[in-house]
């Protein structure tokens, strides 16, 4: 069940030259929030480097298991039964989305959901930069009460008509993104993008097959259970003892306790995972013990944020603690 349309327009305001070429806004349905859920439906609209539509697409995705909160997506496994599987799309998404910026709102979730299902279907995304409206609108500074994509869209006046449907989600994005983008060229803003990195390292494992809901045309979960991208483990506790803070300029040395806070490129679990096997401490909160806090936002106001500018954690971003993962030095003893 594809769509396609296509409309031409064009924007006649002066544009910084070091802005993307175009844009993929994009918006996916799921099953659910887990890393083994599935992505149900999917919608892009294509815009040109000043953000005018070029073109948008739809369609619907066969999950090959139950559809879960069918009470907020409306798409019940009797629809979604005879629609294409994810591999059978695979292609045209790709073509949607090559050579292009990734916009979403909340922007990590929606390319981690297209990640993995690429990766099931032993493919790559052409994806390499995302640019998530959340961030844009906090670098804007938008006087707005939350960050629900209906605050946005309200903002700047544009009409939702049927929330949580992948192709109307893409729309108002993509209508409330042009202005947006507009007025960070106008400000000389630069665009919170960050790298997309494709996933090649997962296992997934069988999943309920689709079929009715427990009850018939209900909107239970039925037989879905959420659960694990990966198969669940208990991380072992890092042998090594705490050396104290990282030093700017020094080495990382086993035992240090990390934490992370907020979105990164890679995914979280993948670098929780390389720096527990580097012989790090990766620490799931902050305290005064906490030697390092990895985050791309450091003026965020997220709680671990917060608590490192208070107990004057040393922070780095993404790209220096993978420089840092590389020479990792080796616990005393």
């Amino acid at each position: 069940m594809l769509e396609d349309h296509t409309t031409t327009a064009s924007s006649p305001t002066e544009w910084p030259t070091a802005y993307p070429g175009g844009y993929a806004v994009v918006d996916v349905e799921t099953t659910g929030l887990a890393r083994d859920d599935r992505i149900i439906s999917a919608a892009v609209y294509r815009l040109d480097a000043r953000g005018e539509v070029e073109d948008h697409w739809y369609t619907l995705v066969n999950p090959e298991r139950d559809p879960g909160p069918v009470w907020i997506h409306g798409l019940t496994s009797d629809v979604l039964e005879g629609a294409p599987l994810f591999r059978d799309v695979a292609e045209e998404f790709a073509a949607r989305l090559d050579g292009r910026v990734l916009v979403a709102h909340n922007a990590v979730f929606d390319w981690q959901m297209i990640a993995r299902e690429y990766a099931r279907a032993e493919r790559e995304a052409p994806v390499r930069q995302r640019l998530c409206t959340i961030a844009l609108s906090k670098e804007l500074g938008l006087p707005l009460p939350n960050h629900k994509l209906e605050s946005l869209a309200a903002h700047y006046g544009v009409v939702q008509q049927r929330a949580h449907h992948a192709l109307d989600d893409a729309r108002v994005l993509a209508e409330a993104f042009r202005p947006s983008l507009r007025a960070a060229a106008a400000g000389g803003v630069r665009l919170p993008l960050l790298e997309c990195r494709p996933l090649t390292e997962w296992a997934d494992r069988p999943s309920p097959l689709i079929g009715r809901q427990a009850g018939g045309s209900g909107g239970g979960y039925g037989s879905y259970r959420p659960g694990s991208w990966r198969p669940s483990r208990k991380r072992p506790a890092c042998p090594h003892p705490n050396p104290g803070r990282y030093e700017d300029g020094k080495r990382l040395k086993q035992g240090m306790r990390v934490a992370f806070s907020g979105d990164t490129s890679v995914e979280r679990e993948l670098l929780e995972d390389r720096a527990a096997e580097a012989g790090l401490h990766v620490a799931t909160s902050l305290s005064r013990l906490t030697s390092l806090l990895v985050t791309n936002d450091p003026d965020s106001g997220t709680s671990k944020v917060v608590k490192a500018r208070q107990f004057g954690t040393p922070v780095v971003d993404e790209a220096a603690f993978g420089q840092l993962l590389r020479d990792v030095e080796p616990a005393e003893g």
